[in-house]
């Protein structure tokens, strides 16, 4: 199996959202880096996702959405904080951790967490509005530099996934801050684009 690599335009998006509903793995461009996806209510493609980025299954995969009213669809306990960072940089480059709502299969998140993103990317929540919520992680093999363009993609994974929707350079090739919102005082897991004073700011605006 080899990858076809797609032009990454709003006809190609909905061929590929078929794709992920049929069990597929898909790569495309985000607003940091280039993520792998599967839809998150197909296990077997979100075992697949572990396989071919040698991946630990202790780590939990991350949810993309396209509207941060599909949060009460996917998580538990939206804290006046969490709330507050989503308002403020959603979309863009940050992952907020949540308590899991007790749907999402232990594929997609061993733990009892899971983190939440919306990407400043137009296509791709064009790609998230037809698909519904997926779960994505960085489309290179773990513990390798992020991909920033669909030829590192396919040199890593080109023989492993279906689909890679080639969206030229990504605007960043750093991964997005990391901030858990599931402890009762937020924790900043990762800095990324959005720095530790831009987020404790925000926190501060709601104490």
């Amino acid at each position: 199996m080899t990858a076809v690599r797609l032009p990454n335009t709003s006809e190609n998006q909905t061929l590929v959202a078929e794709a992920l509903r049929d069990g597929k793995l898909v790569a495309f461009p985000t607003d940091t880096v280039y993520g792998l996806a599967a839809s998150i209510t197909d296990t077997d493609a979100l075992r697949r996702i572990y396989h071919v980025k040698v991946r630990s299954i202790s780590k939990a995969l991350v949810l993309m959405v396209s509207d941060p009213s599909q949060l009460d669809l996917i998580v538990k306990n939206v804290t006046p904080a969490a709330k507050a960072l989503v308002e403020a940089y959603w979309p863009g480059a940050l992952t907020v951790i949540f308590q899991k709502a007790d749907h999402i299969p232990k594929e997609a998140s061993p733990l009892e967490t899971v983190g939440v993103r919306i990407p400043d990317h137009p296509l791709v929540i064009s790609l998230l509005q037809e698909t519904g919520p997926l779960a994505v992680t960085s489309a290179n093999l773990s513990g390798l530099e992020n991909a920033s363009n669909a030829d590192q993609v396919f040199e890593m994974l080109g023989e492993k996934i279906d689909y890679i929707l080639d969206g030229g350079e990504t605007p960043s090739s750093q991964a997005s801050t990391v901030v858990d919102c599931s402890l009762p005082t937020p924790k900043i897991l990762r800095e990324g684009p959005i720095t530790e004073a831009d987020i404790q700011k925000v926190i501060a605006s709601v104490k």
